[in-house]
């Protein structure tokens, strides 16, 4: 049983949701998302609360009850406040700039890089921070990822991008490891 889903979900003021069927609109004041759900979990709207159950009580729905959950709170914190991720790019020479939506990045590659923008994606840079925000947790998540792995933090200098407040382990390096033998 799920522990999140035997709690109903209440819809704050300003926030709609529509079911038809299996696909869930939510409209708030950032925007409009909508998702489609599997056939094996039911979904009741009454009274600005939204109850999840599954249809049939099978290993595969019970797994899919927590997270359709999750995904449906995480649909209406969007269109309310928004989500957003932080990149910090480390090391000389690497810089980025917005044209337009899009980002172009100076990674020490021979080329500037372009980073072309998502439908419902924005960017903000400040010295050596970038910002993704958007209203979909998902594409938020999956856009700082790609952004990321274009340079990776280095485990010598700890030089490429990396999430605001992630820890790199550092290695020692040749220099260190000489000169305790």
């Amino acid at each position: 049983m799920s522990r999140l889903g035997k709690k109903p979900i209440v819809v704050p003021a300003g926030v709609t949701v529509k079911i038809e069927g299996q696909k869930i609109f939510v409209k708030g004041p950032k925007g409009e998302l909508s998702r489609e759900f599997r056939n094996e979990i039911s979904f009741d709207l009454k009274d600005g609360l939204i109850q999840i159950f599954p249809r049939i009580d099978t290993r595969l729905s019970r797994k899919l009850w927590g997270t359709y959950v999750s995904l449906l709170k995480s649909m209406i914190k969007g269109t309310i406040e928004g989500f957003s991720k932080k990149l910090i790019l480390d090391g000389i020479g690497y810089k980025a700039q917005l044209e337009g939506k899009d980002l172009t990045l100076s990674l020490g590659f021979s080329h500037p890089v372009k980073f072309l923008s998502q439908e419902g994606i924005s960017f903000q840079i400040e010295k050596n921070t970038i910002t993704v925000s958007g209203i979909d947790k998902e594409k938020v998540g999956q856009t700082a990822a790609q952004l990321r792995a274009l340079k990776k933090p280095d485990p010598y200098k700890g030089k490429g991008f990396h999430y605001d407040g992630e820890i790199i382990r550092r290695k020692a390096g040749k220099k260190a490891a000489g000169t305790t033998a």
